[in-house]
């Protein structure tokens, strides 16, 4: 029972969706601009490189932030968590806060920087490769769904490299696929080749 306070304490540091918050900020409601959604992609594509890098830096942070508050509390509180599991149980949480925000209604993004971020402060190499890769595939391909499914391949046996076994493994897997659910409607559009690259 003592696990379950950080879990809703990651979902709601989660559900504070800088997709949202960036653009309102610059007086625009991202979800009636573009695509929809309020992600980095489409804050890139309607307001630019700068307030993009704001929202990624912002999304990754929570994931931080979260498997921080994981590690913490099985360190200092928890008598019986795993310190690895309720990590990634905590990551897990905050990739579901910010797909289903509280805070926004429900309408979030895609969880890939948030899952990115709890890599980079869970396994710091493996994080800041998977983070070098998704950057460069989309600055080459121009289509961050590519490098964003991609990095989630890597997420589960990325992990395992870096010593994580059992139930972490079961919750690294849990937001990879959280997170590529997420990308359906990309899949699909990459499926007819009308996927829309980062740039319009």
């Amino acid at each position: 029972m003592d696990v379950f306070a950080p879990f809703i304490v990651a979902y709601l540091i989660g559900s504070i969706d800088f997709g949202v918050i960036v653009p309102r900020m610059l007086g625009v409601d991202i979800y009636t601009t573009g695509s929809g959604n309020p992600g980095t992609s489409n804050v890139m594509r309607s307001l630019g490189k700068g307030p993009a890098a704001l929202v990624l830096l912002g999304d990754g942070a929570k994931g931080a932030v979260a498997a921080a508050i994981g590690v913490a509390w099985a360190t200092i509180v928890s008598n019986t968590a795993s310190v690895e599991t309720l990590a990634l149980a905590c990551a897990f949480a905050a990739v579901l806060g910010h797909v289903a925000p509280i805070w926004h209604r429900f309408r979030g993004g895609r969880g890939v920087a948030t899952a990115i971020g709890a890599a980079i402060y869970l396994a710091p190499i493996f994080g800041i490769v998977m983070a070098v890769i998704w950057l460069v595939v989309t600055l080459v391909l121009k289509v961050a769904s590519v490098a964003s499914l991609g990095a989630m391949v890597l997420y589960v046996p990325g992990f395992a490299l870096s010593g994580y076994r059992g139930w972490s493994l079961a919750w690294a897997a849990a937001i990879a696929v959280l997170v590529v659910v997420r990308h359906a409607p990309n899949i699909r559009r990459l499926a007819s080749g009308s996927e829309r690259s980062v740039t319009g």
